[in-house]
């Protein structure tokens, strides 16, 4: 047999094993490709002024090789070993070193570049579509148009030629630096197994869950006033990323032999197939993965967190523009609001017009204020507020001696929070003037030129209202105090009526608002680092699960003959795979619902930081990633069976 002949049959041999590793190769290649040919397509550049798009996909290009060559690697390594025997026994034939390493090279070199021509067509293929997808998420009015860059070509296979020359590396590195008796004996060397639960591992596990139990409730303690200055921050938020992290890697290392090792002692050393097959192995293996399940676990985490907090910044940009245009428009002058208004009638737009005399006082606040709080420099016994007349507020009535808040922020609620009834104080300038609060209501009713953005509006009798303006403080009027919300009639017309807002020449110091617009605003510059993101995070999970997959095709390959074992004593095909189903849930279980806890208490911790929703985004995400994730589950299950079924 000609070596041709030996190349070409090893490759048929082992394409069948190599299949989940050509797709996850082929989807790299064409995600990279596509994301090259964005940083080069014509269409990104027309939108350049809009939008930061060529910087932020080349710098999403630059974590999509680091992720990509790490898989590759990764996986290589998993493959070279597994075929450690056959390299074995070519040697025993009396091949060199070299000629083996050609071989290897060969097949190699068919199956990568096979994957990169694949994977470069399928990119250039739906390069448009992905375009299609950032236009639509961050609202670009531009035509996406197929673009094939010779540039982004030239990129891809300098970048993916520089992958293969560092796997050939490795492959000749290790083929190097092993020995015949070595090479037989790599594969079962690879897996840590252990006999005997000791005490060290008893403390390691007890560590672990206290580590992982510390960063949870420090990220929960992070913005709630306990952690004052920039360096007590940055000091926590160090403090949580190390625990958390080795208390993975101590999970991983001992938590989960301990818990597992305590549900064996329960039973008596009394298992059923179904707890041999999934605690067992669970327990003598995932210790010595316990460094590459931490990094999986850990950039999951990463990956889940900042798709959902960018996403929550998406979801609540419609709510945060609504909090800070208290109408589709809003004006803080009058003669804007009277040139728009024109505009309107001019184009038959029917609207409503609501106008709100908005005056500043300050106020003592001390009664319902904690006037301790932590991050607030605000002097709660002289707090500049917006106050207006509940003649202007339709479905409000305060009697003289009270008052109602309307319009507050969740953010500025985390370090000011108020209680829901006491007294406050208005300073007048000759006597100050008390009132009994009745709470807080959530619409903002007046924009945020008269409120900084979050500041509630005070509504008070009209009596109160004539008084205080009596008094004013000229030091703290803004420039002017008539609000003018302009509502549409129609929803369909808004769009009509922002384009004509965007035509005028207007005051653009925040003094006239357009909510549609500053809606778009907000979805452009989240909707680009939410597709960055959760574009780099789809990879990862390819990635990872695909390595986790690799792991279970070793396992079942070196448990075949124990397969067979339990298939001679009587055990049935379908009593072995109820208990591989069990260790795939451990398996691919464990590392999922650790990083969805991980990420669930990051989002937690500082959510409020980026909008005003928080579980239907950050549950969204964490349902779509866990579905993807549980597909390789699934495969690594239809493998065992094949493998259950040759077992005897």
């Amino acid at each position: 047999m000609s070596i041709s002949q030996l190349i070409l049959r090893s490759f048929k041999k082992n394409l069948k094993n190599y299949y989940l590793y050509v797709f996850a190769l082929i989807f790299s290649v064409a995600l990279y490709f596509a994301f090259v040919t964005l940083q080069y397509d014509p269409s990104i550049k027309e939108v350049k002024g809009s939008i930061k798009g060529a910087a932020a996909i080349k710098a999403a290009s630059v974590v999509l090789v680091g992720i990509v060559s790490i898989f590759l690697l990764y996986a290589n390594n998993i493959f070279i070993k597994r075929r450690s025997k056959e390299i074995g026994l070519f040697q025993l034939i009396g091949m060199t070193k070299s000629r083996i390493f050609r071989i290897l090279s060969a097949e190699n070199f068919m199956l990568y570049f096979g994957s990169l021509l694949i994977g470069i067509f399928l990119g250039f293929s739906v390069s448009r579509f992905i375009i299609m997808i950032l236009f639509k998420i961050i609202k670009v009015d531009a035509m996406a148009r197929l673009h094939f860059s010779y540039q982004a070509l030239i990129q891809t296979l300098i970048v993916f030629g520089a992958i293969y020359l560092l796997i050939m590396l490795v492959n000749y590195i290790f083929i190097k630096k092993q020995t015949i008796l070595g090479l037989f004996r790599v594969v079962s060397s690879a897996e840590e197994k252990i006999k005997k639960l000791s005490i060290w591992e008893i403390i390691i596990g007890l560590a672990g869950i206290l580590l992982v139990g510390l960063g949870y409730y420090l990220s929960s303690k992070l913005f709630s006033g306990d952690f004052v200055t920039m360096q007590e921050l940055f000091l926590a938020m160090i403090a949580i990323l190390g625990s958390v992290i080795i208390g993975t890697y101590l999970f991983y290392k001992g938590s989960v032999s301990f818990i597992f090792h305590l549900i064996r002692k329960k039973k008596d050393g009394y298992l059923t197939i179904n707890e041999v097959l999934s605690l067992s192995s669970i327990m003598f293996r995932m210790k010595s993965n316990a460094l590459l399940l931490t990094i999986i676990t850990t950039v999951s985490a990463l990956a889940i967190g900042l798709l959902s907090l960018s996403y929550i910044s998406y979801y609540s940009a419609e709510k945060q523009a609504a909090n800070y245009v208290a109408a589709d428009f809003s004006f803080a002058q009058p003669k804007d609001a009277d040139k728009f208004k024109q505009q309107l009638d001019a184009h038959h737009l029917n609207y409503e017009e609501r106008k709100i005399d908005v005056i500043q006082v300050e106020a003592n606040l001390t009664d319902i204020m904690d006037t301790e709080a932590e991050g607030f420099t605000t002097n709660p016994s002289s707090m500049p507020l917006p106050v207006v007349s509940e003649q202007d507020v339709p479905g409000v009535d305060v009697s003289p001696e009270e008052t109602v808040f309307t319009g507050y922020n969740d953010l500025l609620q985390k370090y000011m929070a108020l209680k829901d009834s006491g007294r406050i104080e208005f300073n007048e300038k000759t006597e100050d003037i008390p009132q009994t609060f009745l709470g807080l209501k959530k619409e903002f009713i007046v924009s945020g030129y008269f409120t900084d953005g979050g500041i509630p509006a005070a509504i008070v009798d009209d009596s109160v209202f004539e008084r205080l303006k009596t008094g004013l403080d000229p030091s703290i009027q803004r420039e002017s105090s008539i609000f003018t919300g302009i509502q549409l009639k129609e929803d369909a017309d808004l769009e009509k009526a922002d384009q004509l807002f965007q035509e005028m020449d207007l005051d653009k110091t925040g003094m006239s608002d357009s909510r549609l617009q500053m809606s778009n605003e907000q979805k452009g510059n989240m909707g680009l680092i939410m597709f960055i993101v959760g574009f780099l995070g789809l990879t990862f999970l390819i990635t990872s699960g695909c390595i986790l997959y690799f792991k279970q095709m070793g396992e079942s390959e070196e448990e075949k003959s124990s397969y067979t074992i339990l298939r001679k004593l009587g055990f049935t095909q379908s009593d072995l795979i109820r208990g591989i189903r069990g260790k795939q849930l451990f398996s691919f279980g464990i590392p999922l619902v650790i990083g969805l806890s991980h990420s669930y208490f990051a989002v937690q911790s500082g959510w409020f930081l980026f909008g005003t929703e928080l579980w239907t985004p950050m549950m969204v995400v964490m349902v779509i990633y866990a579905a993807l994730y549980s597909i390789f589950g699934i495969l690594s299950i239809q493998y065992y069976k094949k493998v259950i079924k040759e077992a005897l």
